[in-house]
């Protein structure tokens, strides 16, 4: 974060909260002729709050692109050429995201490290999961020298459930390499921060525009989205043509954000905004499926809205037939204390816990038959997973679980170990079973056992 002077200052300096405001100007979006749903603008929490004058020149501004949207020349934007549909393109998505950005704890700051640690939990995860997870998180972890210094097991319990844990693994390397390379500060060069583990073009692309507001590009899922769509882009996605195609989009646009930000003289973070409405708007808008189209400020220049296809866009290669897995746990009691092992350091889900468990083929398993537990179905990239924990006593545990050995622990213990997210649904199960009984078995009841 820029200002920052020691590695040592408290996160709560550099959290800065911004209160609701009203958005100056919106009679003038009213004035246009679009969509209901577009004359409907809400106030926003958040988002940082616009200056009045600029609010208005900003909003009226995009009330002029949005009535020239009304007769586009033929092709819908395509004869203008794309610098002139971008330059009409940026003042429209920087009024909507300053009208209907949904309110985000990480929106609130401009500390580079607050904003690092949601992006990269966001890979894979919704919204909606990582904020509990953010907020824990920046309580736990407020600064980067803090994240350095922790330990892996506490790492590991903070990160538990939102999966793909090398992630966590990175950003703790990350910090590590901030402390001995940049004295605990996070680097403000786009080059620099490309170099930290973990990070790749996306994120160093967001860090540096949404923390310093610089015009770096961004491409993740939604943003090739929308792009594609009103673009009307027809080659394959994840094409080396139409990735190049994507980032250079995305760089005019972040670069015409910059420039339109100077010729307005507005103070609002114009990079950093219209990075953040282009994912907002594949987010809430411009969903892979059934796409909100009445409410986007971009209709009138959609090329594939105007297809009548919007679905069809992005085009993308099949995905490869799911395979089916199956996994047998093992839930071993012992005077109220129950076996786990520790997955080993360099494979998936290295240090996390787990029951011991090993997979069969489809249709076989009467070796390995006990008690059933519960059944947990649950996915990890292209495998459909289905886990059967079974009760055993401990004397029939499998030769090959006998010997790996592993842990004995009760109920609390359990809770404070660190667990892959199908097998802490067994110990919940295993805290239900305790509850239904009346009560949890304490140490005093396991030592009179």
């Amino acid at each position: 974060m820029r200002g920052r002077t020691s590695p040592s200052s408290s996160q709560s300096q550099r959290l800065v909260a911004a209160g609701a405001g009203k958005i100056e100007g919106r009679a003038a979006l009213r004035r246009c002729p679009r969509a209901e749903a577009e004359r409907q603008l809400r106030p926003t929490r958040g988002v940082e709050r616009l200056e009045r004058p600029a609010s208005k020149r900003l909003l009226t501004s995009a009330a002029t692109a949005l009535r020239a949207a009304r007769k586009p020349a033929a092709g819908h934007g395509h004869s203008l050429g794309e610098k002139r549909k971008v330059a009409a393109l940026v003042p429209l998505l920087l009024a909507w995201f300053a009208a209907q950005a949904r309110d985000l704890p990480w929106r609130r700051t401009r500390d580079p490290y607050a904003i690092w640690v949601p992006e990269i939990m966001l890979q894979q995860t919704q919204v909606k999961t990582v904020i509990p997870y953010w907020e824990r998180w920046l309580r736990e972890l407020p600064d980067v020298v803090a994240l350095a210094l922790a330990d892996g097991a506490r790492l590991h319990k903070l990160w538990e459930g939102l999966g793909y844990y090398t992630r966590v693994r990175n950003l703790q390397r990350a910090a590590q390499q901030i402390v001995a390379q940049h004295d605990g500060k996070f680097p403000d060069r786009f080059e620099a921060v490309l170099t930290l583990p973990g990070i790749g073009r996306y994120t160093a692309g967001a860090i540096c525009s949404i923390a310093f507001n610089q015009p770096t590009p961004i491409v993740d899922g939604n943003v090739a989205r929308v792009l594609a769509r009103v673009f009307g882009l027809r080659t394959e996605v994840t094409a080396k043509e139409t990735q190049d195609k994507l980032w250079a989009l995305a760089t005019t646009l972040v670069g015409e954000a910059e420039a339109h930000a100077q010729r307005e003289r507005t103070p609002v973070a114009a990079c950093s905004h219209l990075n953040q409405s282009l994912m907002e708007l594949g987010a809430v808008i411009c969903t892979p499926r059934a796409p909100a189209c009445a409410a986007c400020p971009l209709a009138a220049w959609c090329v594939a809205q105007k297809a009548g296809k919007p679905e069809r866009f992005p085009v993308k290669r099949a995905r490869p037939p799911a395979t089916a897995r199956r996994v047998v746990a093992f839930v071993a009691e012992r005077a109220g204390k129950y076996l786990v092992h520790q997955r080993p350091p360099g494979g998936v889900n290295a240090g996390l816990w787990e029951f011991p468990n090993v997979e069969v083929a489809s249709g076989k398993g009467a070796e390995l038959s006990g008690k059933p537990l519960c059944t947990i179905k649950h996915s990890i990239t292209r495998y459909r997973i289905t886990l059967e924990a079974v009760r055993v006593p401990p004397g029939q545990l499998p030769s090959a679980v006998r010997r790996a050995g592993g842990r004995w622990c009760g109920l609390a213990d359990l809770e404070a170990l660190a667990f892959t997210s199908a097998h802490r649904r067994i110990v919940r199960r295993l805290a239900e079973e305790v509850a239904a009984r009346g009560h949890a078995p304490d140490a005093a009841d396991v030592s009179r056992r």
